[in-house]
């Protein structure tokens, strides 16, 4: 039997794509509007509207936000040419939220124009800094396991969108894929269920954000039993800081679903397969759903529901509830 995917798709995309943790749990749900709003504005190349939109998500967070908003709100301003604001998201990022990606930042074209200016290098050389005291207490030789797994997990999975479309669901290069999958993932989930029964689950300051992150994805990329048996390590490591509430709620829904309960976040969708379209799975208390996103760190259901080609608003009833969550 094929594993679930549906939701798993974007996740690996998603995760890949981050190089530092985001911690967004308790933002209001306001703050999240303004972050799609900043990244869509980013997506049209109206820089400097970008960072404004940033800028008004960090306010109504009363100065929060995640690392990667800040990271994202630095490169619009470095982008409309406004150095002062790139500064001071980078400043942020760096002192208050320990970040330490010196290469990514080498690396990041929107962040040229900053190269330059003579805040660059000091900032660069904090970055080294925070590099050098986070791995000072890594487990490496878990590090350089675990990231081992985390290609293993992902490589096949980036695979699947791609495999589909040029030979279909129902192709023996599917089928091949799979398998590969199937046989990689037994494999990783081996390996991390003995980290976790020897170790616990280990937070980002012992295995690293890539280390941590994929200690989740075997085990949300596991047979329904593993999960199970690993949340309640799970639920315990987000509230000890060492792993993170957006993830743990997309193992909540899955597990809620899979015992024949209703999923409390919505990040699980199903596949129509005639039409092809995706649909969220039966959603608890669906008014106030965006409500416990936020709690988790997750953006609205409408912008998530976008990625999926989908196009949602929350049923009436829950406008007065946001309105409150807003205040």
């Amino acid at each position: 039997m094929r594993p679930n995917c549906t939701k798993l798709i974007i996740a690996c995309v998603s995760f890949l794509a981050l190089s530092f943790t985001a911690k967004a749990q308790g933002l209001p749900v306001q703050y999240f509007r303004y972050i799609h709003k900043g990244d869509s504005l980013y997506q049209a190349k109206n820089y400097q509207a970008s960072g404004m939109a940033y800028a008004s998500a960090f306010k109504v967070a009363k100065g929060k936000g995640t690392a990667n908003d800040r990271y994202d709100a630095a490169c619009s301003w470095a982008a409309a040419n406004v150095p002062d604001s790139a500064f001071a998201s980078l400043d942020y990022l760096v002192k208050k939220l320990d970040y330490s990606n010196s290469k990514q930042l080498f690396q990041e074209r929107d962040l040229m124009s900053l190269f330059n200016d003579k805040r660059w290098l000091p900032l660069l050389q904090r970055v080294s800094g925070n590099r050098i005291v986070a791995e000072a207490g890594y487990n490496m030789p878990l590090v350089k396991d675990l990231d081992t797994i985390h290609y293993d997990d992902q490589f096949y999975r980036l695979q699947i969108d791609s495999v589909q479309k040029k030979y279909g669901s129902s192709s023996k290069e599917m089928d091949a894929l799979w398998k590969v999958m199937a046989d990689k993932d037994s494999v990783n989930l081996i390996k991390v269920k003995a980290i976790l029964d020897n170790y616990g689950w280990l937070g980002a300051d012992a295995v690293g954000p890539v280390g941590n992150m994929t200690l989740y994805l075997v085990i949300q990329h596991a047979d329904k039993d593993t999960r199970v048996k690993y949340l309640p390590m799970m639920r315990d490591a987000v509230k000890e800081g060492r792993a993170e509430a957006s993830d743990l709620a997309l193992m909540e829904d899955r597990v809620a679903l899979e015992a024949g309960k209703k999923q409390l976040y919505g990040s699980q969708l199903a596949q129509d397969t005639k039409t092809g379209k995706y649909y969220f799975r039966p959603i608890e208390d669906e008014p106030n759903v965006d409500i416990r996103r936020a709690s988790m760190g997750l953006e609205p259901l409408e912008y998530y529901a976008q990625q999926w080609g989908m196009v949602y608003k929350l049923p009436k009833a829950a406008v007065s509830e946001v309105h409150k969550a807003k205040k």
